[in-house]
């Protein structure tokens, strides 16, 4: 069973990563809260994760679930405990900070828990009755300081990772068509902008 990984980060897609350990990309799932601390994670930086592994005969295809801390993933294996919620329901639900949830718990705050992705009235009192009494220490989980993504001045640069370690492109041809690319659109902005000039650079020899 997997229970921690460490290793390089390949790809960022919507509620998930392909993380690169011991030459093998593992994908694994992140709640809301824990991908907002890649926000300003770029591909091919160092990333660690505690992982929930789940597979059961129902779901016999493995599910590797990230978190930052050991805590949180302690605190995630509480919430599953509660009827009708099940490990990818709460990979949603986890849009607020476990210490938030916590709390909301502790002081019976249904209107907060609704706030929960997918989690409404009913399911609020559940978690309620079944942790209630329970979460004094997750409630107490130093608040993580919000981590911004940078500016990223050099739009560019995020062209050529991608060319270079997603799509298999040597660094010179990569950097020679981002180059050939900003030189025929110069008002290029965004580097989605720069992907769409460059294919058509690509296309148009191609023909």
């Amino acid at each position: 069973m997997i229970g921690y990984l460490e290793g390089k980060l390949l790809k960022k897609e919507g509620d998930r990563i392909l993380l690169l350990a011991n030459q093998v990309g593992y994908e694994v799932l992140l709640p809301a809260v824990v991908m907002e601390t890649f926000s300003a994670k770029k591909v091919g930086d160092d990333v660690s994760l505690y992982i929930y592994y789940q597979q059961t005969e129902r779901q016999p295809k493995p599910v590797l679930i990230g978190f930052n801390l050991e805590v949180e993933k302690e605190f995630f294996q509480y919430f599953i405990s509660v009827e009708d919620i099940g490990p990818l329901k709460a990979v949603k639900a986890l849009n607020v900070s476990v210490r938030d949830i916590a709390r909301a718990i502790e002081s019976k705050d249904i209107h907060k828990l609704k706030q929960l992705k997918g989690i409404g009235d009913r399911t609020a009192r559940k978690i309620i009755a079944t942790l209630e009494g329970r979460m004094n220490k997750f409630a107490l989980i130093r608040e993580l300081e919000k981590v911004k993504a940078p500016v990223v001045e050099d739009f560019s640069k995020q062209v050529l990772d991608v060319l270079i370690l997603q799509l298999g492109h040597k660094r010179t041809h990569a950097k020679k068509m981002v180059d050939q690319a900003m030189k025929r659109n110069p008002t290029i902005a965004t580097s989605e902008e720069l992907f769409e000039e460059v294919y058509r650079g690509e296309n148009s020899l191609s023909r």
